[in-house]
C-alpha cells in the first residue's frame, strides 16, 4: 500500500468519524425536524392542501335546489353556499368550464342558462374579467359550441371571455395506456394553474365507462387537450369497458391529483339517462346541486340519480383517499329534501354491472 492510499483512507475514515459524532450530538428535535422534511405529504391543488390518505372527517356542505327554473335553480343553490365559494376565490382569476362532449347536441352540453345562473351569482361582487374556457372533444371545435348553444350573448353582458382551451398551452402528464404501460398525454395548462379559480360546471348524466359523468370527471376527462390534428383525450379511456375496473376510473384518480375543480356546479335540470355522455335519453329532474367539495357534490348528485358510489370505483377511491368527503352521512345538504329530488335513472346498456341502489 503507497502512501496516497494509507492518506485517503485515513482521511476517510476521519471524516466518517466526525460525521458518526456530529450525527450523535444532534438533538431529537432536529433529527425529527430533518425526517419531517423528508416526508412530507403530496399537496393536491385544491382542498386546502389536504394531503392523500389523510383522513375526511371534516363533513361538507352542498347545496340542492329544485325548481321549474334552470337559472333560477343555479343561482339559488350558490347562494346557499356564498360564503364559502367568495373565501376560496379571494383575488383568484375565475375559470368556467362547460361540457362540450358535444357541440350540436343540447341534451349532452351544458346549457348556457346554468352559466347564465352562475355569472347572475359571481358579477355582483366580482368585477374582474371572467373566462369561460373548454376543449370540445368534437372535430368542430370549442368554438363552434360557444355559437350553436349561445354562449356568444354572454359576452357583452356578463364581459366574459370565450376560450378554446385546445389551442392555448399545455403541460405533459401520464396515464395508463394499451398494456399498463405509462403513456404521456398532454393537459389544458391552466387546468393545472393553482392562480385559477375553477368551476367546473357539469350535466347530470350517466356514462357507458365511468357509470356517471359529473363535476370531477367533467374536468378530468376533458383536460386533455384536442389540437383538432390528434386528440389525446382517448388516452384516459382504455378498457377493459363496461367493467367495473375500468382503466379509466385508475387514470381519473391519477389525474386529480394535478387536476381539480374548486368548485362543483351540477345541472341536473334535464339530466340524461341510459347511453351517456352523448346518446342518452332526458330525465325531467329539474334540480342543481352546488358544493365547494367535488367530490361531495358528485357523490351526493350520484345518490339523488339511483346509484351507489361506493360501486362507482373512481369515486370510492377518492373517498378513501380523503379527496374530499364521499361519506353520505358526513355531507351536510341545505335547501330541498334528497327524497324530494331523488330519481331512478336507466343504467347505460354498455356497462356490464349496475351501481343502481338497492331496493
Amino acid at each position: 500500500m503507497n502512501s496516497v492510499e494509507r492518506v485517503s483512507r485515513r482521511d476517510m475514515m476521519k471524516s466518517m468519524s466526525i460525521g458518526v459524532a456530529a450525527l450523535a450530538t444532534a438533538s431529537s428535535t432536529e433529527l425529527m425536524a430533518y425526517g419531517a422534511r423528508t416526508v412530507a405529504p403530496p399537496v393536491y391543488r385544491s382542498r386546502g392542501g389536504r394531503g392523500l390518505y389523510q383522513s375526511s372527517d371534516e363533513a361538507s356542505t352542498a347545496a340542492l335546489i329544485k325548481g321549474n327554473d334552470r337559472s333560477e335553480n343555479i343561482y339559488k343553490a350558490l347562494k346557499l353556499i356564498e360564503d364559502e365559494i367568495f373565501s376560496g376565490i379571494k383575488g383568484k382569476q375565475i375559470l368556467i368550464k362547460p361540457n362540450f362532449v358535444q357541440t350540436s347536441k343540447q341534451l349532452a352540453a351544458t346549457h348556457v342558462d346554468a352559466i347564465r345562473g352562475i355569472l347572475e351569482f359571481l358579477r355582483p361582487h366580482y368585477k374582474k374579467e371572467i373566462i369561460i374556457g373548454e376543449a370540445a372533444a368534437t372535430k368542430e371545435g370549442t368554438m363552434v359550441g360557444y355559437k350553436n348553444y349561445g354562449y356568444n350573448d354572454l359576452v357583452q353582458k356578463y364581459k366574459v371571455r370565450l376560450v378554446d382551451l385546445n389551442l392555448g398551452g399545455y403541460e405533459y402528464r401520464y396515464t395508463i395506456g394499451a398494456d399498463n404501460a405509462p403513456t404521456p398525454i398532454r393537459i389544458c395548462a391552466p387546468f393545472l394553474d393553482p392562480n385559477l379559480y375553477i368551476i367546473s360546471t357539469a350535466i347530470m348524466k350517466t356514462h357507458g365507462f365511468a357509470s356517471v359523468t359529473l363535476s370531477l370527471k367533467n374536468m378530468l376527462l376533458g383536460a386533455p387537450i384536442n389540437d383538432y390534428k390528434t386528440s389525446d383525450k382517448p388516452h384516459m379511456h382504455m378498457g377493459p369497458h363496461g367493467e367495473p375496473n375500468d382503466i379509466i376510473h385508475f387514470n381519473m384518480f391519477h389525474m386529480a391529483q394535478h387536476v381539480f375543480p374548486d368548485l362543483a356546479v351540477i345541472d341536473g335540470f334535464t339530466g340524461m339517462e341510459g347511453d351517456g355522455p352523448s346518446r342518452g335519453t332526458p330525465v325531467d329532474s329539474r334540480i342543481a346541486v352546488a358544493s365547494v367539495d367535488p367530490l361531495a357534490a358528485d357523490v351526493l348528485s350520484t345518490r339523488l340519480m339511483g346509484f351507489n358510489s361506493k360501486k362507482i370505483l373512481y369515486l370510492q377511491s377518492m373517498t378513501e383517499a380523503g379527496m374530499g368527503q364521499g361519506n353520505l352521512d358526513k355531507i351536510t345538504v341545505v335547501g330541498n329534501r334528497v327524497e324530494d329530488c331523488s330519481y331512478r335513472f336507466k343504467n347505460s346498456p354498455l356497462l356490464h354491472f349496475s351501481a343502481a341502489l338497492e331496493g
